[in-house]
């Protein structure tokens, strides 16, 4: 990887995004679920699930964070198309994962506006109540 690339804020977002999106992945995984990541510029959902037997399928969007902070939506909730939202934080030191369903979400997702930009946000102490809430997608 170049070095522009490594030292730029860009590029670091993309490798705790990538960290976090395999994280879910391999946790995913140790519970009997098959995982499978979707191209990066998919809309809306990062991993797809199904059970081993395949009667059951699930959709995943990851947000992950390389340490406590909130979770970013960006400037439309549109693209928050996926069953489940997965935030994963702390991926610097020991990653905690958070489970809620989509409807959940976007009733505690936080909205703002600064120079006529609207941007949307999920404040971690809104997220926490949700920490390994694996329940909620049921057995694989």
């Amino acid at each position: 990887m170049s070095d522009n690339l490594n030292n730029s804020k860009i590029g670091r977002n993309q490798l705790v995004s990538n960290e976090g999106l395999y994280y879910v992945c391999y946790q995913l995984s140790k519970r009997g679920w098959n995982a499978m990541p979707t191209s990066r510029n998919a809309r809306g959902i990062d991993v797809l699930i199904y059970n081993r037997e395949g009667t059951k399928m699930h959709t995943i969007q990851v947000k992950a964070l390389s340490d406590r902070s909130p979770a970013p939506f960006g400037s439309k909730l549109d693209n928050l198309i996926a069953e489940y939202v997965f935030i994963v934080n702390n991926l610097s030191k020991e990653p905690n994962l958070y489970i809620m369903d989509t409807q959940t979400a976007r009733g505690l997702i936080h909205e703002g506006e600064k120079n006529g930009k609207k941007s949307y946000w999920f404040q971690p102490n809104d997220y926490e109540k949700f920490k390994d809430n694996w329940s909620i997608i049921g057995e694989s």
